[in-house]
């Protein structure tokens, strides 16, 4: 693993990359609705994997920029001028893209700070867990009134999260909600109550430290998501002995000779991540 001295943070412009206590923030950044386009998630990949392998990166947070939009989803203006092969090939980065998220052994936090429709909740979705500033916008996956289905695993992590047949009845209907509903539905983990997206943020720090060092051992809070995410997408004796595997891996670590030795002393454990 390298450390933040030895990275090169990625040089963009369209996505902002910081670290900030153990917690690597990326935030969207093409207002006023932070759609994405190719070049976007380029650089929404190049940042995943700098976070991927920055010792100084415990977890992932993704926000969007401004006050209004998290991400309305993919750039349409752009859609509409490229050849169908581009289509499917930006497409299928995209996929890519938010399948290395989702793998990726650091636990991501998905910070809604506005609208988050489109291909900005299926982003979201990729995210293992979400938070949201209530009453800042609406979310869901209306392509279809443009004749197309969320093609960037919407379809597919939605039913997951929701069930099938309901998935099925939001996709269908185009149906925009409010992320009080979607915290009913199971798509948010909490929602915030703040007056500015500056406060939002705060708080989402906040939350997103007591998953670093020293007070939580961030290798297993990493392991765990992956025995989540996924053990859940093969069969349950596959997912067991993936389960089995990482346990092994952390009994080798240091964090679980010092959870033990804290336990058995009845003091806090401090952990280091190693």
């Amino acid at each position: 693993m390298a450390t933040k001295s030895q990275m090169t943070e990625p040089k963009t412009d369209l996505v902002n990359y910081r670290v900030d206590q153990g917690i690597a923030v990326l935030t969207l950044n093409d207002p006023p609705a932070n759609t994405y386009s190719y070049e976007m998630m380029r650089q929404i990949d190049a940042c995943i994997l700098i976070a991927r392998m920055d010792e100084d990166a415990q977890v992932i947070v993704l926000t969007g920029s401004g006050e209004k939009f998290f991400c309305a989803g993919a750039n349409i203006g752009m859609l509409s001028t490229v050849t169908s092969e581009f289509k499917y090939y930006f497409c299928l980065h995209a996929n890519e893209t938010l399948n290395r998220l989702e793998q990726t052994p650091k636990l991501v936090i998905a910070a809604i700070n506005g609208h988050c429709v489109g291909g900005g909740l299926e982003l979201a979705l990729a995210a293992d867990i979400r938070i949201a500033r209530r009453d800042a916008g609406k979310m869901g996956l209306p392509e279809v009134w443009l004749g197309m289905l969320p093609g960037t695993g919407g379809t597919q992590r939605l039913a997951r999260i929701v069930g099938k047949s309901r998935a099925i009845e939001l996709m269908a209907t185009g149906e925009l909600f409010s992320f009080e509903r979607g915290l009913e539905l199971g798509l948010f983990n909490q929602l915030f109550d703040c007056e500015s997206g500056e406060q939002f943020m705060e708080l989402t720090l906040n939350y997103a430290r007591q998953f670093t060092t020293p007070t939580k051992a961030t290798r297993a809070v990493g392991r765990i998501k992956r025995a989540v995410q996924t053990g859940s997408e093969i069969p349950f004796e596959s997912g067991l002995a993936l389960e089995r595997e990482l346990q092994q891996q952390l009994f080798q670590s240091e964090d679980a000779k010092e959870g033990m030795e804290a336990y058995i002393n009845k003091r806090e454990p401090q952990f280091k991540g190693k």
